[in-house]
């Protein structure tokens, strides 16, 4: 078919096809890296496969969850730090998956920017790569979107999807197991993970420091480095202790901070009880709070605080529980009991 004279291209309204085959043939390898059973598909298609037998599930339920990294991505493109973006983007679906009970299987992400950086991309598909390398799921596909006039010039957003899956009979939260006494796990986070981020950059505005000053809590760091360490993945560790059923609940720490997320694990007639001078508050936290003039209940109900998860487990199993915590290298204490509502 001839070209019209005086035609428009797609390229000419802003949309360049040969950036999206090239950002394609960079991210091949790192989708591959992150094959397991189950997931040999290879990238490009227009869908993915997952064969469940082949990841020894006999009578499971299937689990999806999505979520995005929200306003943390600021950070990233103002300082142009884009290679642990997309482990949060990872963590934040797979680490929900537990609070089901399931293991993270297969990842897809959705890419929109109004101009396609193939080098900005590449980067953050490397650090989503390396989060399913971290939980143990398979990059399996995704949607890369360029859309002139929706984004400012630099700017980008995303959202992942996961599907996992949790043998029937070890779904969570189990609320008939649950009773007063029942003790409360917290897991160290990394930092504020992926949540409060709009504050957050109220607060460093407050300080008047520049993304690339020295930070105050973590002095060997800049600023933007400290505030973009990535959000914790917690598959590898906690999930043995899901699959032996020692765990009755568990609550992923996100928006909402402490004061909301907790409930939604636990039975009806039943509150968390929380002992709040169990753990130090972390100096990312102490920093935030102090420069913000942030109120105890504003932290607690806007960021994890130092806790990226919350178990509930009986009385019984704890020992077992924070020992072979500790022992995979997690910061792990108790931070109270369930009781009475």
């Amino acid at each position: 078919m001839s070209e019209r004279p005086n035609g428009l291209t797609y390229a000419q309204a802003g949309v360049d096809i040969d950036a999206g085959a090239a950002l394609v043939e960079r991210i091949k390898p790192l989708a591959k890296s992150t094959r397991r059973p189950g997931a040999d598909s290879a990238l490009g298609g227009f869908g993915a496969l997952f064969d469940l037998k082949a990841a020894g599930y006999e009578d499971p339920l299937l689990v999806t969850t999505t979520d995005g990294v929200g306003t943390k991505l600021k950070v990233a493109i103002e300082t142009g730090i884009h290679d642990t973006v997309g482990i949060d983007l990872v963590a934040m679906c797979v680490n929900d998956l537990l609070a089901q009970g399931a293991e993270p299987l297969m990842f897809l992400d959705y890419y929109a920017t109004g101009k396609l950086d193939v080098e900005a991309a590449t980067a953050v598909v490397a650090g989503i790569a390396e989060g399913c390398r971290q939980a143990g799921c398979a990059l399996v596909g995704g949607e890369t979107a360029e859309m002139p006039g929706m984004y400012s010039e630099g700017d980008y957003d995303m959202a992942g999807f996961c599907v996992g899956a949790v043998e029937r009979d070890k779904v969570l939260p189990r609320l008939a197991d649950q009773g007063p006494g029942d003790i409360l796990i917290g897991l160290g986070s990394s930092g504020p993970h992926s949540n409060g981020y709009s504050l957050v950059r109220r607060i460093v505005e407050r300080s008047s420091l520049n993304w690339d000053a020295s930070a105050p809590f973590a002095p060997d760091r800049t600023l933007a480095q400290a505030l973009l360490e990535p959000t914790r993945i917690y598959i590898k560790t906690v999930l043995p202790h899901l699959k032996a059923g020692r765990v009755k609940a568990l609550a992923h720490i996100t928006g909402g901070g402490l004061i909301e997320n907790p409930p939604r694990a636990i039975a009806e007639g039943l509150v968390a009880r929380f002992d709040w001078n169990a753990w130090t508050l972390p100096p990312v936290f102490q920093w935030l709070q102090e420069v913000g003039g942030v109120s105890e209940y504003e932290m607690r109900r806007t960021f994890n605080c130092g806790v990226g998860l919350v178990l509930v487990v009986g009385s019984h199993e704890l020992p077992d529980v924070l020992e072979g915590l500790a022992r995979a290298g997690e910061d792990v204490f108790v931070v109270g009991e369930l009781a009475r509502a």
